[in-house]
């Protein structure tokens, strides 16, 4: 074996046991996400397979010999399996329906039957043409001569790659809402997946139309490498995310509680618009609901359900607001925009200073500025 190939065996099998270990264990995983896990366990298993049975070509195991005939291709099974991966994430108490969802498996189905009708002609095949069937040899031909599988497999994840962005835009669902920062690793891996199949697209079809897809080494051993290295780094993603939920119920309300609700609201906008209660640096939830006359219970769930507002951003929007609009006025040139802030109702620099960038996403001396 030249020393390029061991160097490559080294790395496939790395990429492999990470994959089989990480699978495994995401596959055991008893979290609220477990069946979200076990379709991502499912996508380790098969890459690590892929590598392996590419290991075993480098020993020279599954040329044409008894291996031959049991090392199926399942590069079609990638697409399905990514888009379920997300849907059983964002989905709760996700089920899979066969009788709707066989549908996406089936070109995993196809590859297989074909597959081993494809490798079935060794056993017809004489040296001559007329030894085969008219579908056998075209059939092979388009099969061993043409990169089809690669292409097929690669079209379907990017396909599927898109359908589940799709399951992640936040204003989809009325039960539930999806928290975003905790889908960007998800976001990541159909990037990764996505690009990784459209670098396999690209290359087969340079080397068919410019090397009579020879599958070179110069661009095999490599591809092979990034496939390793994206199973290694899934695995990783997934077992450190695991336990991340991506979903939080929303709160369903009665006719009667939505008119409580609004009614509070008003109040609630009242105190802040007219009374300005929000330059109170004292302010807090309870003296709030003091003032409105209610429980704090009822206060901090207007403000979640009705605003869609923690307690603190909802004040300090108030409090941001006022800021701009004293700075605006040219008698308050004199004073620094920490005074100005203070008057606001805030009652510290770090305090201000962290509203300030949390909520408007700039620094302080933009509200100066602008």
């Amino acid at each position: 074996m030249k020393p390029q190939e061991v160097l490559l065996t080294v790395l496939l099998c790395i990429g492999a046991i990470q994959g089989l270990i990480y699978g495994i264990i995401l596959w055991r995983n008893k979290s609220q996400n477990s069946i979200a896990h076990k379709f991502l366990a499912a996508i380790l298993f098969f890459f690590s397979y892929r590598l392996l049975v590419e290991i075993l070509t480098l020993f020279n195991i599954g040329f044409y010999d008894f291996w031959y005939h049991f090392l199926i291709e399942y590069n079609w099974i990638y697409g399905a399996l990514i888009y379920f991966f997300v849907k059983a994430y964002i989905t709760p108490n996700f089920k899979l329906n066969l009788k709707k969802d066989w549908i996406h498996f089936l070109p995993v189905f196809i590859e297989f039957i074909w597959s081993n009708f494809i490798k079935s002609q060794n056993f017809y095949w004489d040296g001559t043409r007329e030894s085969l069937s008219w579908l056998g040899y075209y059939g092979y031909i388009t099969w061993m001569h043409y990169p089809t599988m690669y292409v097929v497999s690669g079209l379907l994840i990017i396909y599927y790659s898109f359908k589940a962005e799709k399951l992640l835009k936040v204003d989809n669902y009325e039960t539930f809402e999806i928290i975003t920062e905790h889908t960007l690793w998800i976001k990541r891996v159909l990037k990764v997946l996505r690009y990784f199949s459209i670098l396999i697209i690209v290359i087969v079809l340079i080397d068919l139309i410019f090397f009579d897809y020879a599958f070179n080494q110069w661009y095999r051993y490599p591809l092979f490498i990034i496939m390793a290295l994206i199973t290694y780094w899934l695995g990783i993603e997934g077992f450190s995310k695991r336990n991340k939920s991506v979903i939080k119920l929303k709160t369903v309300l009665t006719s009667k509680e939505k008119q409580q609700l609004e009614a509070l609201s008003k109040k609630i906008k009242h105190l802040m618009v007219e009374d300005e209660v929000f330059k109170n640096p004292d302010l807090t939830l309870s003296l709030l609901s003091e003032q409105l006359n209610v429980k704090p219970y009822l206060t901090t769930k207007c403000l979640n359900l009705i605003f869609n507002k923690k307690f603190n951003d909802f004040v300090n929007e108030f409090r941001i607001e006022e800021v701009k609009r004293l700075v605006n006025k040219p008698e308050n040139n004199q004073y620094t925009l920490l005074a100005l802030a203070y008057d606001s109702g805030f009652n510290s620099k770090a305090s201000f200073n962290r509203a300030v960038k949390k909520l408007t996403g700039k620094s302080p001396s933009a509200l100066k500025n602008n």
